[in-house]
Protein backbone atom coordinates (compact mmCIF):
# COMPACT_ATOMS: atom_id res chain seq x y z
CA UNK A 1 0.00 0.00 0.00
CA UNK A 2 1.53 3.56 -0.80
CA UNK A 3 2.14 5.71 2.05
CA UNK A 4 -0.86 8.62 1.96
CA UNK A 5 1.61 11.66 1.62
CA UNK A 6 0.00 15.09 1.81
CA UNK A 7 1.21 17.33 -1.24
CA UNK A 8 3.34 19.12 1.01
CA UNK A 9 4.91 15.97 2.32
CA UNK A 10 5.52 14.20 -1.18
CA UNK A 11 7.15 17.74 -2.44
CA UNK A 12 9.58 17.75 0.14
CA UNK A 13 9.95 14.01 -0.52
CA UNK A 14 10.50 14.57 -4.00
CA UNK A 15 12.93 17.23 -3.51
CA UNK A 16 15.04 15.22 -0.59
CA UNK A 17 15.09 12.43 -3.45
CA UNK A 18 16.68 14.81 -6.30
CA UNK A 19 18.85 16.40 -4.21
CA UNK A 20 20.60 13.32 -3.17
CA UNK A 21 20.33 11.22 -6.56
CA UNK A 22 21.02 13.82 -9.12
CA UNK A 23 22.27 17.47 -7.94
CA UNK A 24 24.76 15.74 -5.42
CA UNK A 25 27.01 13.70 -7.70
CA UNK A 26 26.25 16.08 -10.69
CA UNK A 27 28.39 18.69 -7.89
CA UNK A 28 30.76 16.32 -7.29
CA UNK A 29 31.27 15.63 -10.76
CA UNK A 30 31.57 19.27 -11.80
CA UNK A 31 33.86 20.12 -8.75
CA UNK A 32 36.46 17.34 -9.82
CA UNK A 33 36.41 18.01 -13.86
CA UNK A 34 34.91 21.88 -14.12
CA UNK A 35 37.85 23.62 -16.12
CA UNK A 36 40.11 20.52 -16.90
CA UNK A 37 40.52 18.65 -20.09
CA UNK A 38 38.80 15.20 -19.47
CA UNK A 39 38.64 12.61 -21.95
CA UNK A 40 37.21 8.76 -22.30
CA UNK A 41 40.09 6.54 -23.17
CA UNK A 42 40.51 6.64 -26.79
CA UNK A 43 38.52 9.55 -27.45
CA UNK A 44 39.08 13.32 -28.55
CA UNK A 45 39.24 15.63 -25.43
CA UNK A 46 36.93 17.31 -24.54
CA UNK A 47 36.40 20.77 -22.63
CA UNK A 48 34.31 21.35 -20.04
CA UNK A 49 32.51 25.20 -19.32
CA UNK A 50 34.62 26.94 -17.21
CA UNK A 51 33.33 29.98 -15.49
CA UNK A 52 36.66 31.26 -15.95
CA UNK A 53 36.57 33.54 -19.49
CA UNK A 54 39.76 33.01 -22.27
CA UNK A 55 40.92 35.97 -23.39
CA UNK A 56 40.67 35.61 -26.58
CA UNK A 57 43.03 37.60 -28.32
CA UNK A 58 46.27 38.41 -25.81
CA UNK A 59 47.85 41.86 -25.82
CA UNK A 60 50.02 43.57 -28.20
CA UNK A 61 48.69 42.15 -31.24
CA UNK A 62 46.32 44.14 -33.20
CA UNK A 63 43.86 41.76 -34.64
CA UNK A 64 44.20 43.45 -38.18
CA UNK A 65 46.82 41.63 -39.67
CA UNK A 66 46.64 43.26 -43.11
CA UNK A 67 44.74 44.43 -46.10
CA UNK A 68 44.46 44.28 -50.21
CA UNK A 69 40.84 46.10 -51.16
CA UNK A 70 38.09 44.77 -49.68
CA UNK A 71 40.40 41.44 -48.00
CA UNK A 72 41.13 41.86 -44.78
CA UNK A 73 43.08 39.20 -42.86
CA UNK A 74 42.44 39.65 -38.94
CA UNK A 75 42.06 37.36 -35.78
CA UNK A 76 39.25 36.36 -34.50
CA UNK A 77 38.30 38.17 -31.31
CA UNK A 78 35.05 36.98 -30.44
CA UNK A 79 33.17 33.71 -29.70
CA UNK A 80 30.87 34.87 -32.72
CA UNK A 81 33.65 35.20 -34.80
CA UNK A 82 35.46 31.89 -33.74
CA UNK A 83 31.34 30.31 -35.25
CA UNK A 84 31.30 31.90 -38.04
CA UNK A 85 34.63 30.33 -38.86
CA UNK A 86 33.42 27.15 -37.72
CA UNK A 87 30.65 27.66 -40.37
CA UNK A 88 32.53 28.45 -43.13
CA UNK A 89 34.94 25.08 -42.20
CA UNK A 90 31.46 22.92 -42.35
CA UNK A 91 30.85 24.88 -45.77
CA UNK A 92 33.73 23.54 -47.37
CA UNK A 93 34.66 20.68 -45.42
CA UNK A 94 31.57 19.02 -45.22
CA UNK A 95 29.35 20.34 -47.93
CA UNK A 96 31.63 20.98 -50.54
CA UNK A 97 34.41 18.10 -49.90
CA UNK A 98 33.50 14.40 -48.43
CA UNK A 99 34.36 14.98 -44.72
CA UNK A 100 31.22 13.11 -42.64
CA UNK A 101 29.71 14.94 -39.99
CA UNK A 102 29.34 13.52 -36.52
CA UNK A 103 25.84 14.26 -35.08
CA UNK A 104 26.67 17.24 -33.00
CA UNK A 105 28.69 18.83 -35.96
CA UNK A 106 25.35 17.59 -38.11
CA UNK A 107 22.80 19.51 -35.54
CA UNK A 108 24.89 22.62 -35.53
CA UNK A 109 26.24 22.55 -39.14
CA UNK A 110 29.63 24.04 -37.84
CA UNK A 111 33.00 22.13 -37.47
CA UNK A 112 33.62 22.21 -33.99
CA UNK A 113 36.73 20.17 -32.05
CA UNK A 114 38.02 20.81 -28.29
CA UNK A 115 41.38 22.33 -30.23
CA UNK A 116 39.13 25.78 -31.40
CA UNK A 117 38.65 26.73 -27.53
CA UNK A 118 42.99 26.92 -27.04
CA UNK A 119 43.84 28.21 -30.79
CA UNK A 120 43.98 31.79 -32.36
CA UNK A 121 41.58 31.88 -35.67
CA UNK A 122 42.70 33.77 -38.83
CA UNK A 123 40.07 34.78 -40.65
CA UNK A 124 40.06 36.52 -44.36
CA UNK A 125 37.11 38.81 -44.64
CA UNK A 126 35.22 40.44 -47.63
CA UNK A 127 34.43 44.02 -46.53
CA UNK A 128 32.15 44.21 -50.05
CA UNK A 129 30.39 41.35 -49.75
CA UNK A 130 27.61 40.54 -46.88
CA UNK A 131 26.21 38.16 -44.94
CA UNK A 132 22.66 38.93 -43.24
CA UNK A 133 20.89 36.72 -40.96
CA UNK A 134 16.97 37.22 -39.71
CA UNK A 135 16.84 39.85 -36.64
CA UNK A 136 20.73 40.19 -37.09
CA UNK A 137 22.57 43.28 -38.72
CA UNK A 138 24.53 42.07 -41.97
CA UNK A 139 27.84 41.62 -41.42
CA UNK A 140 31.27 41.87 -43.95
CA UNK A 141 31.63 37.78 -44.81
CA UNK A 142 34.13 35.67 -44.43
CA UNK A 143 35.66 33.95 -46.96
CA UNK A 144 39.26 32.30 -45.39
CA UNK A 145 40.34 30.82 -41.97
CA UNK A 146 43.20 29.44 -40.92
CA UNK A 147 44.03 27.85 -36.98
CA UNK A 148 47.15 28.76 -35.30
CA UNK A 149 48.14 26.25 -32.29
CA UNK A 150 51.28 27.91 -29.85
CA UNK A 151 53.23 25.41 -28.28
CA UNK A 152 53.48 26.49 -25.51
CA UNK A 153 49.40 26.67 -25.37
CA UNK A 154 49.02 22.81 -26.90
CA UNK A 155 51.71 21.47 -24.04
CA UNK A 156 49.14 23.08 -21.31
CA UNK A 157 46.44 21.82 -22.68
CA UNK A 158 46.65 18.33 -24.88
CA UNK A 159 49.18 18.76 -26.87
CA UNK A 160 49.10 19.31 -30.78
CA UNK A 161 46.28 18.19 -32.95
CA UNK A 162 48.90 16.45 -35.40
CA UNK A 163 50.08 14.37 -32.59
CA UNK A 164 47.05 12.26 -33.25
CA UNK A 165 48.51 11.32 -36.99
CA UNK A 166 52.38 11.70 -36.39
CA UNK A 167 55.12 10.70 -33.75
CA UNK A 168 56.04 14.96 -32.65
CA UNK A 169 57.86 14.12 -29.45
CA UNK A 170 60.98 12.91 -31.60
CA UNK A 171 60.95 16.32 -33.47
CA UNK A 172 60.27 18.30 -30.36
CA UNK A 173 62.94 16.41 -28.46
CA UNK A 174 65.54 17.24 -31.24
CA UNK A 175 64.81 21.32 -31.19
CA UNK A 176 64.63 22.05 -27.14
CA UNK A 177 64.13 25.79 -27.02
CA UNK A 178 62.62 26.43 -30.22
CA UNK A 179 58.90 27.48 -30.28
CA UNK A 180 57.03 25.29 -32.86
CA UNK A 181 53.02 26.81 -34.49
CA UNK A 182 50.47 24.34 -35.71
CA UNK A 183 49.01 25.70 -38.33
CA UNK A 184 45.61 23.26 -38.92
CA UNK A 185 41.91 23.57 -40.58
CA UNK A 186 42.73 25.80 -43.20
CA UNK A 187 40.08 26.43 -46.10
CA UNK A 188 38.94 29.01 -48.38
CA UNK A 189 35.39 29.65 -50.09
CA UNK A 190 35.74 28.36 -53.57
CA UNK A 191 35.13 32.26 -55.61
CA UNK A 192 38.05 33.02 -53.30
CA UNK A 193 41.23 30.51 -54.09
CA UNK A 194 43.05 33.01 -55.65
CA UNK A 195 46.36 34.26 -55.25
CA UNK A 196 45.30 37.64 -53.11
CA UNK A 197 43.59 35.48 -50.80
CA UNK A 198 46.21 33.00 -50.35
CA UNK A 199 48.50 36.04 -50.15
CA UNK A 200 46.54 37.81 -47.41
CA UNK A 201 46.58 34.36 -45.54
CA UNK A 202 50.43 33.72 -45.45
CA UNK A 203 50.41 37.64 -44.93
CA UNK A 204 48.51 37.12 -41.39
CA UNK A 205 50.77 33.91 -40.41
CA UNK A 206 53.95 35.93 -41.07
CA UNK A 207 52.79 38.86 -38.82
CA UNK A 208 52.27 36.36 -36.41
CA UNK A 209 55.00 34.45 -36.44
CA UNK A 210 57.11 37.77 -35.89
CA UNK A 211 54.99 38.86 -32.97
CA UNK A 212 55.56 35.39 -31.62
CA UNK A 213 59.20 35.04 -32.39
CA UNK A 214 57.73 31.32 -33.91
CA UNK A 215 60.91 29.12 -35.06
CA UNK A 216 59.14 26.32 -36.54
CA UNK A 217 55.55 25.76 -38.06
CA UNK A 218 54.23 22.47 -38.50
CA UNK A 219 50.54 20.24 -39.72
CA UNK A 220 48.63 18.44 -41.64
CA UNK A 221 48.15 19.04 -45.05
CA UNK A 222 45.38 17.00 -46.64
CA UNK A 223 45.15 15.18 -50.03
CA UNK A 224 41.72 14.94 -51.31
CA UNK A 225 41.22 10.74 -51.45
CA UNK A 226 41.15 7.61 -49.32
CA UNK A 227 42.91 5.30 -51.49
CA UNK A 228 46.27 6.28 -51.49
CA UNK A 229 47.45 4.39 -55.10
CA UNK A 230 45.27 6.65 -56.30
CA UNK A 231 47.41 9.16 -54.94
CA UNK A 232 50.47 7.64 -55.64
CA UNK A 233 51.98 10.38 -58.16
CA UNK A 234 51.65 13.26 -55.50
CA UNK A 235 52.71 10.96 -52.46
CA UNK A 236 55.97 9.80 -54.31
CA UNK A 237 57.00 13.19 -55.56
CA UNK A 238 56.19 14.71 -51.89
CA UNK A 239 58.66 11.38 -50.63
CA UNK A 240 61.21 11.92 -53.67
CA UNK A 241 61.79 15.49 -53.65
CA UNK A 242 60.69 16.91 -50.47
CA UNK A 243 61.39 14.65 -48.10
CA UNK A 244 61.95 16.93 -44.74
CA UNK A 245 65.86 15.99 -43.59
CA UNK A 246 66.09 14.11 -40.30
CA UNK A 247 66.56 16.81 -38.10
CA UNK A 248 63.08 18.05 -38.79
CA UNK A 249 61.27 14.84 -39.73
CA UNK A 250 58.56 13.11 -38.13
CA UNK A 251 56.83 9.92 -38.82
CA UNK A 252 53.27 8.77 -39.02
CA UNK A 253 52.26 7.24 -36.19
CA UNK A 254 52.64 3.36 -36.54
CA UNK A 255 49.46 2.22 -36.46
CA UNK A 256 48.64 4.63 -38.94
CA UNK A 257 51.04 4.87 -41.31
CA UNK A 258 51.12 4.45 -44.94
CA UNK A 259 53.91 4.59 -47.33
CA UNK A 260 53.99 7.33 -49.58
CA UNK A 261 57.33 6.19 -51.92
CA UNK A 262 54.49 4.34 -53.90
CA UNK A 263 56.23 4.94 -57.38
CA UNK A 264 60.12 4.74 -57.96
CA UNK A 265 61.87 8.17 -58.19
CA UNK A 266 62.93 7.67 -61.76
CA UNK A 267 59.07 6.86 -62.36
CA UNK A 268 57.79 10.24 -60.92
CA UNK A 269 56.92 12.86 -63.50
CA UNK A 270 57.74 15.96 -61.45
CA UNK A 271 55.68 18.21 -63.73
CA UNK A 272 52.51 16.35 -63.66
CA UNK A 273 52.96 15.35 -59.99
CA UNK A 274 53.01 19.15 -59.15
CA UNK A 275 49.60 19.99 -61.01
CA UNK A 276 48.59 16.16 -59.40
CA UNK A 277 48.64 18.49 -55.73
CA UNK A 278 46.37 20.60 -54.07
CA UNK A 279 47.25 24.60 -54.43
CA UNK A 280 47.63 24.92 -50.11
CA UNK A 281 50.30 22.22 -50.40
CA UNK A 282 51.99 23.73 -53.48
CA UNK A 283 52.08 27.30 -51.53
CA UNK A 284 54.02 25.21 -48.97
CA UNK A 285 56.45 23.93 -51.17
CA UNK A 286 57.00 27.32 -52.84
CA UNK A 287 57.63 28.70 -49.64
CA UNK A 288 60.25 26.12 -48.36
CA UNK A 289 58.55 23.69 -46.62
CA UNK A 290 59.47 19.36 -46.48
CA UNK A 291 56.96 16.92 -45.97
CA UNK A 292 57.19 13.76 -43.16
CA UNK A 293 57.58 10.16 -43.25
CA UNK A 294 54.59 8.44 -43.93
CA UNK A 295 51.16 9.18 -44.43
CA UNK A 296 47.91 9.01 -42.77
CA UNK A 297 44.04 8.16 -44.06
CA UNK A 298 41.48 10.34 -42.68
CA UNK A 299 38.44 8.43 -43.23
CA UNK A 300 35.75 10.95 -41.23
CA UNK A 301 37.27 13.89 -43.28
CA UNK A 302 37.84 11.66 -46.88
CA UNK A 303 41.38 12.93 -46.89
CA UNK A 304 44.85 11.36 -46.89
CA UNK A 305 47.42 13.83 -45.04
CA UNK A 306 51.01 14.42 -45.27
CA UNK A 307 52.55 16.52 -42.31
CA UNK A 308 54.15 19.97 -43.21
CA UNK A 309 56.99 20.99 -41.61
CA UNK A 310 58.50 24.65 -42.18
CA UNK A 311 61.41 25.80 -39.95
CA UNK A 312 61.32 29.77 -40.16
CA UNK A 313 65.16 29.97 -41.06
CA UNK A 314 64.09 27.40 -44.36
CA UNK A 315 61.30 30.18 -45.56
CA UNK A 316 63.11 31.41 -49.19
CA UNK A 317 64.48 34.63 -48.84
CA UNK A 318 61.99 36.14 -51.88
CA UNK A 319 59.30 35.56 -49.35
CA UNK A 320 60.48 37.49 -46.68
CA UNK A 321 61.37 39.90 -48.74
CA UNK A 322 57.77 40.46 -50.85
CA UNK A 323 56.12 39.80 -46.91
CA UNK A 324 58.45 42.44 -45.63
CA UNK A 325 61.07 41.54 -42.88
CA UNK A 326 58.78 43.33 -40.56
CA UNK A 327 55.26 42.00 -42.23
CA UNK A 328 54.59 45.78 -43.65
CA UNK A 329 53.60 44.76 -47.25
CA UNK A 330 49.95 44.57 -46.55
CA UNK A 331 49.60 46.02 -43.33
CA UNK A 332 46.48 47.43 -42.39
Amino acid sequence: MLPNFSPREATAAWKAGWETKVQAPFARFRQTFEGSDFALPGSAPILLKSRAKRVLLEPGLDPSLGRIGPLEVRLATTKSEIRRAQRLRFRVFYEEMSAVPTGMAALKRRDVDAYDAICDHLLVIDHAATEAKPFRKARPKVVGTYRLLRQDRAEAHFGFYSSGEYDLAPLLERHPGKRFLELGRSCVLKPYRTKRTVELLWHGIWTYVLHHRIDAMLGCASLEGTDPDRLALPLSFLHHHARAPEAWRARALPERYVAMDRLAKEAVDPKAALMALPPLVKGYLRVGATFGDGAVVDRQFGTTDVLVVLPVSAIAARYIGHFGAGADRHAA
